[in-house]
């Protein structure tokens, strides 16, 4: 099949499933074309089958804010009849389903039917998507899809509780590649981060308010208190001003490494012993399974599909969102001893294989083919 994808090319849980799945995808010789406005940040070009296209946006006096829907809609309807693509696969509702569906109508006006798959992805729904100025778009970009799936169903019942939704929605869950999964580097070794009595706490996010990184920095504060620790904190964002601050106010500056964007998760996660997720909302928790597959427990918060990922007891343990203590004592529960510690490490592994990409990948092909039997 011709598969066109049109994600978000930034470092976000979306833009790397929707990149991964394209990748997949092009290994089993689909030809995989990829719409935005960046190469995403996980694309490699190097398979024949892989093919990028950038959506310009030319600047007008005209507009206060440049068009990108129109733009990427214009874009889709050269691509697909250039590359007489089969099905198109949109990730987030708005703008990518919306601009979908317009290129859609434009190609039908010229005899071609192109059927659209949308998979929801957490934030298009229960932030940005539910606010007043966007929800009718939402809800008519979703209905207007021949195929809408959902990343967990505690995300399916988001959707069809804020919205008008006359589709049925799929759960098709994220998912991790294992085999690209190395489990140790020559060139990253744990002793370059910590000393050997010291357990390693990491937290992977994109540092904005939902994911709570002050509690972040307050779980790792108890938990040092109790045993020699360091905390490698990942990504950018608004929150990581107000989270060094906290680590000074905590005299714990010199524990914690701050390293921005990284493309290199699966060398920081290969010597991590702890990972934290406190998040107050997360449609899937792809971060807490990017660490399982690694084989680090998880210490979450139990908001939306995160309990769909973190089995409790088994690879990590949940909590309520905002409980610090409670994270705190259940952190230092799997950190204090060697065996519980490793015995954990070996369940998120086994957990996260419940994931595996050799799982989903038949789920989005089945759908691929439905849908164009349907056209």
């Amino acid at each position: 099949m011709k598969i066109a994808i049109v994600c978000y090319p930034t470092f976000g849980g979306s833009g790397v499933v929707a990149t991964e799945l394209g990748i997949a995808l092009a290994k089993l010789n689909h030809e995989v074309h990829f719409i935005t406005y960046k190469q995403p940040v996980r694309l490699n070009l190097l398979n024949p089958n892989i093919h990028f296209h950038e959506v310009s946006v030319p600047t007008y006096p005209l507009f206060h804010y440049q068009p990108y829907e129109l733009a990427l809609s214009s874009k889709l309807v050269d691509t697909i009849k250039k590359y007489k693509i089969d099905v198109l696969h949109v990730h987030y509702a708005i703008p990518h389903a919306y601009a979908g569906y317009m290129a859609k109508k434009m190609l039908e006006e010229e005899g071609i039917y192109v059927p659209m798959v949308t998979t929801l992805h957490g934030t298009d729904i229960t932030l940005v998507g539910n606010h007043p100025f966007y929800k009718p778009a939402v809800t008519f970009s979703i209905n207007k899809s021949d195929i809408v799936t959902s990343v967990s169903q505690s995300l399916k019942d988001d959707t069809l509780r804020l919205f008008d939704i006359k589709n049925n929605i799929e759960v098709v869950p994220n998912f991790i590649d294992a085999s690209q999964r190395k489990t140790s580097f020559t060139d990253c070794q744990r002793e370059l981060m910590a000393t050997p009595e010291e357990r390693i706490v990491t937290h992977i996010s994109n540092f904005r308010a939902v994911k709570r990184i002050t509690d972040v920095v307050d779980i790792f504060y108890n938990i040092q208190k109790k045993i020699p620790a360091k905390l490698l904190m990942v990504g950018e964002g608004p929150e990581r001003k107000p989270a060094e601050e906290r680590c000074k106010e905590l005299g714990i500056k010199d524990k914690v490494v701050f390293f921005g964007n990284s493309n290199e998760i699966d060398k920081i996660l290969c010597f991590s012993d702890l990972f934290l997720l406190p998040s107050e909302r997360e449609s899937f928790g792809l971060a807490a399974l990017e660490a399982m597959v690694n084989k680090v427990a998880v210490i979450s918060s139990n908001a939306g599909g995160i309990p769909e990922v973190n089995n409790h007891g088994v690879s990590g343990y949940m909590s309520d969102v905002g409980d610090v203590r409670d994270m705190s004592e259940n952190s230092i529960k799997i950190l204090e001893n060697d065996d519980r510690l490793e015995t954990f490490k070996e369940n998120a592994y086994k957990e996260a294989m419940k994931f595996d990409i050799s799982n989903i990948i038949p789920l989005y092909i089945k759908m691929y083919e439905s849908a164009l039997a349907a056209v």
